[in-house]
């Protein structure tokens, strides 16, 4: 805190370079909101907060009025949030189906929605492991995912988030501030807005709101953070008293009152401090959290290891097939050729270079085997002689259709074939090849 001199210290000021700048309200101070891991680590109960929100979602004061009712039925916070839920539009049938049919998903569900709605989880995050898009990472939650270990990930949690809207809001803007929210409310509408767009709305204006309803040194979104060092009872009953406060009543009396708000109107609950040894007893993951977030950490694991492995694969089978190029070949290999083929390629922008197959293209033989030299006698296996037919396929199959015929080393085999064809030629003619 800054030192302010009082007038009777006038005589001991202390030189005005000297005081220590106010630091930033709240989060700002931190370097981010969202929480930060690698693909595949776990969110602890400490990530998540989890002693926070399991007191959040089990407070028994049904003080809430519920919106699908009609008849003003007042709900917990939980049945109110899990509500807000399911009749999102953007909540899926089979979401739906799941929350109706396992209760504790619903809750476990809720939980994530609720870190997604302040801020905590943002965007790039998934919670299953067989996530295969880039953009995003895969965490497990332990804490949170012992009915279904697949739950959605979170550009889905926020698209179900910013349609759970009241029917009214679903043709005219939602409130979008805090004093719009109480205005609604000044006019009689019981909520004035959905819970989902209250805490967006407390979210995105928790700086303002620091000296509003908090001292001035911590603001809504410090509810939701670790390593604030207090209670998280305190915290968890601060926040539903915003939450009665902008959705029921601003006027006393809040049923989540506490002497210092009872005396202090419009301030939340006292925040209770915690010593290090009581911060040590909260959030702490249990033996069986922590093995389940290990073993699926390393499914998350071998699920990339096959999933690279299966996209070299099918990239060394994409290479090894013949292919065409749109490259020219190396300028030094023969610079008439290139000088050919860039004049062909400037003249079609489609010309194409084929590639053979890596895999049939049979090695090619030696230079001391492409020519005979004189006197050489052909070994048992050059004596073997190719039909017309086995000559033709070994000619596609194993030379370049692009390739100069002037630059051909030809084999003992292309020589006898190019004699029978010029029998044939003779035969069909009647007379000797002659050149013309």
């Amino acid at each position: 805190m800054a030192f302010i001199p009082s007038a009777s210290s006038s005589h001991n000021m202390t030189p005005s370079w000297a005081v220590e700048a106010i630091p930033p309200v709240g989060y700002l101070s931190r370097k981010a909101l969202p929480i930060k891991r690698n693909d595949a680590e776990p969110l602890t109960r400490e990530d998540v907060q989890y002693d926070l929100l399991h007191y959040i979602f089990s407070d028994n004061h049904a003080v809430f009025t519920n919106p699908d009712s009609g008849k003003g039925e007042k709900v917990t916070f939980g049945d109110l949030y899990v509500s807000a839920l399911y009749t999102s539009s953007k909540c899926s049938k089979v979401l739906k189906e799941k929350m109706v049919e396992t209760p504790a998903f619903s809750i476990e569900f809720a939980k994530i929605a609720l870190l997604t709605n302040v801020g905590r989880i943002n965007t790039t995050m998934a919670f299953f492991p067989e996530m295969k898009t880039a953009l995003r990472t895969y965490h497990p939650v332990p804490s949170l995912q012992k009915t279904d270990g697949n739950a959605q990930d979170a550009p889905r949690i926020k698209n179900c988030l910013k349609a759970a809207l009241l029917p009214s809001e679903l043709k005219a803007a939602p409130p979008s501030t805090p004093d719009e929210v109480l205005a609604k409310l000044r006019e009689g509408q019981h909520p004035p807005t959905s819970v989902v767009n209250l805490i967006f709305v407390l979210a995105n204006h928790a700086a303002p709101l620091s000296t509003v309803h908090f001292d001035g040194s911590l603001n809504f979104l410090d509810l939701f953070l670790p390593n604030t060092h207090i209670s998280s009872a305190s915290r968890g009953r601060a926040f539903l008293w915003l939450l009665f406060h902008y959705l029921e009543t601003e006027h006393p009396p809040n049923p989540f009152d506490d002497q210092y708000s009872l005396r202090h109107p419009g301030r939340i609950p006292y925040l209770r401090p915690l010593t290090a040894t009581e911060y040590s007893r909260e959030n702490v993951d249990t033996a069986q959290e922590i093995l389940w977030g290990n073993t699926m950490s390393g499914l998350r694991n071998l699920f990339l290891q096959k999933l690279v492995s299966t996209a070299d694969h099918e990239k060394r089978s994409k290479t090894n097939t013949p292919h065409f190029v749109t490259a020219l070949p190396e300028s030094g290999s023969n610079p008439s050729r290139n000088q050919r083929l860039l004049q062909d390629s400037r003249r079609d922008e489609r010309f194409l270079f084929y590639v053979p197959g890596q895999e049939t293209q049979p090695p090619q033989p030696s230079e001391s085997r492409r020519k005979c030299p004189p006197g050489h006698r052909p070994s048992a296996s050059e004596g073997h002689q190719r039909t017309m037919f086995q000559q033709a396929w070994q000619s596609v199959i194993s030379e370049d259709p692009l390739a100069d015929s002037d630059d051909e080393l030809l084999d003992r085999h292309a020589h006898i074939d190019y004699v029978r064809r010029l029998n044939v030629v003779s035969r069909i003619h009647r007379r000797p090849p002659t050149p013309t």
